[in-house]
């Protein structure tokens, strides 16, 4: 009697594709959709900085009150979101389970961040939607690249800040004291404005991000972006070459 010895069976492209980064991402925003803290402060982030619309005349701009809320928002949707993410996947040995398979070191983080990312830029759109119906921005185009650029900046704090938090409730620990100084000079600088240490504010994280949202929603002098691109860019830059020193992959003891 002849044993047949069957193929064992292999993916097919469409396999190999559902494991890719989008399927990754795919997955997390719906563990993020099951996760009732997660989906309720999706809500209600944007109407509580929202709800900062109504006090449109004590920030003084529309620009100053959509700096605050730009900054306030990605700092807690893309960096504490993203850091607190990150470290509950690493716990649960999620991210050793991704590693293990086809998709590589980059396409993981992508697949796990962009989620993150995505549901902040739908917040900001429904908030900045909100202020730019009572007076709209003037250069559009430069408050688009300001906010991508902010959630690269946070986004690669996350990826750092993630290399240090041992666990979730860690995580809310550890991002405090940057959440804090990006949103503390933000509000700084809406109270004193350009008049005082005006070098110290730019180069602090979040400072020169502030006044660039600031330039983009009330006009200004435009010879002054590169010079308020450059810090937040050197942040941005700081935030990914640390996080390719700290993050780590299997749990933190």
């Amino acid at each position: 009697m002849t044993t047949v010895t069957r193929p064992s069976p292999t993916r097919s492209a469409g396999s190999r594709r559902r494991t890719g980064p989008l399927a990754i991402a795919l997955a997390e925003l719906r563990m993020l959709v099951r996760n009732r803290t997660v989906a309720l402060c999706a809500l209600l982030l944007p109407l509580g900085f929202g709800a900062l619309t109504y006090a449109f005349d004590s920030y003084g701009t529309a620009g100053m009150l959509a700096g605050v809320q730009i900054i306030g928002m990605v700092g807690l949707g893309v960096y504490v979101t993203a850091t607190t993410t990150l470290a509950a996947r690493r716990q649960s040995l999620y991210l050793k389970r991704l590693r293990s398979g086809s998709v590589g070191d980059a396409g993981i983080i992508a697949g796990l961040v962009l989620p993150v990312v995505a549901v902040s830029v739908a917040q900001l759109v429904i908030v900045l939607g909100v202020l730019a119906l009572r007076e709209p921005p003037v250069h559009a185009g430069l408050l688009i690249a300001a906010v991508l650029i902010a959630e690269a900046m946070f986004a690669g704090f996350a990826l750092a800040t993630a290399g240090f938090s041992t666990s979730p409730e860690h995580a809310q620990y550890t991002t405090m004291p940057l959440y804090l100084i990006t949103l503390g000079v933000a509000i700084w600088w809406t109270i004193t404005g350009a008049d005082d240490l005006l070098w110290l504010k730019r180069i602090l994280p979040g400072g020169g991000l502030m006044e660039l949202i600031t330039l983009a929603w009330n006009g200004g002098d435009l010879s002054l972006v590169s010079v308020l691109l450059a810090p937040t860019l050197v942040w941005a830059a700081l935030g990914a070459l640390a996080a390719t020193k700290a993050f780590r992959w299997e749990p933190r003891r």
